[in-house]
């Protein structure tokens, strides 16, 4: 079981990074404009399970993997951005047609691909491709994991982080959520689209360097 001190620290390491910009908040935000609050939940849920089982995997042996093999680290980072790019070009090319989830929830109408809103599988695995979920996930293991220490202090912290992680990503979708009202302008919509696209693309750079 953690001591206090250790379980404060974790809660503020996984809210700060959590919380901060980053491809899945950016993504989320977006979501929460384009089709709602409600229809953004799967993604929200499956970020935190990702996240949950990538903290587990790497706490199990494959971040020492990826430490030991860096070509492998590379090629995951390489996947995740071109990932990310091919997500920043859906956004920019998001139509400007009204969407039935918003409609639903009574909101003003936002923009809606004929993709519609990432699932939670979907969302779950861009995790073990988001460079920034295994930087947090090898930060939380190196930080709070000692190498005495078994799984349920792997367990332990992985629940943790997950949990804290759910209610941090869910304040990006509200806020988008909140803003489709401003945005029901086809134009606005158009625009907002627009930069979150780049504010994505903006997110690979720092995280390949790492």
């Amino acid at each position: 079981m953690m001591e206090m001190h250790t379980l404060i620290a974790v809660v503020a390491f996984a809210t700060v990074t959590s919380v901060t910009p980053g491809p899945n908040n950016m993504m989320l935000l977006a979501s929460g404009v384009n089709y709602g609050f409600r229809a953004t939940v799967p993604h929200m849920l499956g970020i935190s399970a990702g996240f949950l089982l990538l903290l587990l995997a790497a706490g199990l042996g494959l971040g020492a993997l990826l430490q030991r093999w860096p070509e492998l680290h590379l090629g995951l980072k390489i996947l995740g951005a071109g990932y990310m790019v091919w997500l920043a070009w859906k956004l920019w090319r998001a139509d400007a047609a009204p969407s039935p989830a918003l409609a639903s929830e009574g909101t003003a109408a936002a923009a809606a691909s004929t993709t519609g809103p990432l699932g939670f599988w979907g969302a779950a695995a861009f995790q073990w491709v988001n460079p920034k979920a295994w930087m947090m996930a090898l930060g939380a293991i190196a930080a709070f994991v000692g190498p005495q220490e078994g799984g349920s202090a792997l367990w332990a912290l992985a629940l943790l982080c997950a949990a804290v992680n759910l209610p941090c990503v869910s304040i990006w979708a509200y806020a988008g959520a909140k803003l489709s009202r401003w945005l029901a302008i086809p134009e606005r919509r158009k625009a907002f689209n627009a930069v979150m696209a780049a504010a994505l693309l903006l997110t690979i750079w720092p995280m390949l360097q790492g």
